[in-house]
């Protein structure tokens, strides 16, 4: 809700810039007390990957995926990572894999697709068919991300990890920043500064910093089932604020999603 709110006044990389930003800005006042890395040789390659993934691929794709679809498919949509999450725990960190796993997250595949296309062009969500397949390309990323920071987590701050993420797309994105005119000062509301103040400093670096750091003390599957809590937000705020409104398929689709992520999550 805060992104569709700034990008009313802003343009989709303006408001990702300003986020980051943001956020870097308050990790080099906090600099000295982050602990420092624990680097190995060859590390470069791995944290380029976190970064390439979150933020820079991440925050790009949902960047115009808001901005296509309406923030309630956004958030259901959302709801995929912690199955794709354990699939790439499964993968890549050994961790557990059981068919419930796998049931769950066929039918949230399938709550996607269903979602996706019944969702019909209108003011709020121009073409909802490109902009959730573009969320979708966003989870991606993030379960990627997701896995490797708990591996990462092991030897460095959660709190480094984070604040190099913010630097690192604060750089990816300042081209981005002027690929579009910018609005005048003064014909920027309130509101849009506060979503970005509110983006930058509590979700960028505060939200994505306590994430970060509650994965190193349990399974990074299990972790990313709180995400959940986005897509009931992001339905109940995209109502309530936004005026956006759902079609009966559009529920039903949301039901399956949901039935598969409430599946798929059990262990």
């Amino acid at each position: 809700m805060a992104t569709k709110t700034a990008m009313a006044a802003f343009a989709p990389m303006a408001v990702i810039w300003l986020r980051m930003g943001l956020a870097s800005l308050m990790v080099f006042v906090l600099m000295r007390k982050i602990p420092r890395p624990a680097y190995r040789k060859g590390d470069w390659k791995i944290l380029l990957l976190l970064c390439l993934m979150q933020p820079c691929l991440y925050f790009l794709l949902e960047g115009y995926a808001i901005s296509l679809t309406t923030s309630a498919q956004a958030g259901m949509i959302s709801s995929i990572v912690p199955l794709l999450v354990i699939v790439g725990a499964w993968a890549i960190l050994k961790e557990r894999l059981s068919v419930r796993n796998g049931v769950g997250l066929a039918l949230s595949i399938a709550g996607v697709i269903w979602l996706s296309l019944s969702g019909a062009p209108d003011e709020s969500a121009p073409n909802p068919v490109l902009g959730n397949l573009l969320e979708v390309g966003a989870m991606v990323a993030a379960a990627v991300y997701m896995v490797v920071m708990k591996r990462l987590s092991t030897r460095y701050s959660t709190w480094w990890l984070t604040g190099m993420q913010c630097v690192a797309g604060a750089i990816f994105f300042l081209p981005g920043m002027f690929l579009q005119p910018l609005p005048a000062v003064a014909d920027i509301p309130v509101e849009a500064w506060l979503a970005v103040l509110y983006l930058g400093l509590f979700v960028t670096l505060g939200a994505f910093g306590l994430y970060n750091m509650a994965m190193t003390f349990m399974p990074a599957g299990r972790a990313a089932v709180a995400i959940n809590m986005v897509s009931p937000v992001a339905l109940v705020s995209g109502w309530l604020f936004l005026g956006e409104a759902m079609t009966p398929m559009q529920l039903a689709a949301c039901a399956l999603v949901g039935v598969g992520v409430i599946v798929g999550g059990r262990n």
